[in-house]
């Protein structure tokens, strides 16, 4: 039987510690939340890699540390509203939730978004709300957000998603260029959004975060 707990205490000391993560709510939120119970069953061996995992379809569950040292840049509060974009399984959702006030988790794949629920219930996140619909539109109803993380690789973020983003407010994003990426942090003031790079990772464009070019004659 696997020692699931023992693989999670491994992660974090050789994951997610040596890559200057040292905040006491994400270091135990990781250590807490069951990352094999947020995942299909064919891949709960494959739940602690120090890589992305392949959700299909052109997604993946980001590796801890890339999760984790956004966490660590964005810096949640436990009275903020947090929008998770492209929740996934809900795994991302579940770590956040123990740092922030609410978190909702925005996925557009109803059978993902289906199973997220109940293994958020079953983790017993009772300050998540899941909710499913097309990423790059984010989640109006429920916002503004105090911070939104985006789940996943992007050429750019949909304004949409920015326009949700309270003033004062804070937006993790990996923007990926070719086969490069780096994760940035948006920092919103007077309505708009001023971007510093973070760290670099890696991590495929998820769908309706691709650049858009403008045709010119």
């Amino acid at each position: 039987m696997t020692d699931f707990t023992a693989r999670r205490t491994m992660m974090v000391d050789t994951q997610v510690r040596p890559s200057d993560v040292t905040k006491f709510p994400i270091i135990d939120a990781m250590l807490t939340v069951q990352r094999e119970d947020f995942v299909p069953t064919a891949l709960r061996e494959a739940a602690y890699m120090g890589e992305n995992l392949d959700l299909g379809a052109g997604r993946v569950m980001l590796e801890p540390r890339t999760l984790a040292k956004m966490l660590d840049a964005l810096d949640i509060n436990t009275d903020e509203l947090v929008l998770d974009v492209g929740a996934g399984y809900g795994y991302s959702s579940a770590v956040i939730a123990r740092m922030a006030e609410a978190v909702v988790a925005l996925e557009e794949d109803e059978s993902m978004a289906t199973d997220a629920q109940d293994a958020l219930m079953q983790a017993g996140a009772d300050n998540v709300v899941t909710h499913t619909g097309p990423l790059a539109q984010g989640a109006p109803d429920h916002g503004p957000y105090d911070v939104i993380v985006v789940q996943g690789g992007v050429s750019e973020v949909p304004q949409a998603l920015l326009d949700q983003l309270k003033d004062g407010g804070r937006i993790a994003a990996l923007f990926v260029e070719g086969a490069l990426g780096e994760v940035c942090i948006g920092y919103k003031s007077d309505n708009h959004v001023t971007w510093r790079r973070a760290f670099n990772a890696g991590a495929p464009v998820m769908n309706g975060f691709e650049r858009h070019s403008t045709f010119q004659l």
